[in-house]
């Protein structure tokens, strides 16, 4: 194929990324946003929004770093747009602790039983442990239980040995065992 200078291409100079307006509410606040249609729900949070805490690992929905809550059930936010989150509600890490800042039980677990050491991927593991306390579903906090319960969530510091007793520490508080 040769280069042809009579054939011309027509590129548009503006970006022709489409936009919509999201509803949503986000640790209890409702948040109204126009965002691309093409922006994951895990940088809408981060970078739309200024909430840090919600991490991004693989952004292959593989680590589960990003976890976040969404209509009471855990979720990826990498696997997600932003814009099918309109109308959800969503709970992210900064919504555990309290308006003070004191850490809630399953924070204080961890912090407790050293559940976590580089703390990458607590924020996830965290709201993924919330989802299942708070799904009123009979808790298995065995070993294996515990172990499939997080088994959506990588850790690459801890060898999960101490997240399994933050978990049992804190089911044990709140009435979940």
């Amino acid at each position: 194929m040769s280069y042809r200078p009579d054939i011309s291409i027509d590129i548009p100079t503006e970006s022709a990324d489409p936009t919509r307006k999201i509803n949503l509410k986000l640790n209890g606040q409702e948040i109204t946003r126009v965002v691309s249609t093409r922006v994951l729900l895990s940088d809408f949070i981060r970078h739309n929004v200024g909430l840090t805490g919600t991490h991004v690992g693989c952004e292959h929905g593989v680590c589960g770093a990003c976890t976040i809550i969404i209509n009471e059930r855990s979720s990826r936010s990498c696997l997600m747009l932003a814009v099918q989150a309109d109308g959800a509600e969503i709970q992210t890490i900064e919504s555990e602790c309290g308006s003070d800042g004191t850490l809630s039980v399953l924070q204080q677990a961890f912090m407790d039983c050293h559940g976590l050491q580089c703390g990458f991927c607590t924020p996830g593991m965290i709201m993924n442990i919330r989802s299942h306390f708070n799904s009123g579903e009979k808790l298995d906090l065995s070993d294996e239980g515990i172990r499939e319960m997080i088994s959506g969530n990588l850790c690459r510091c801890t060898g999960y040995a101490n997240i399994l007793l933050a978990v049992r520490q804190a089911a044990k508080q709140l009435g979940k065992g």
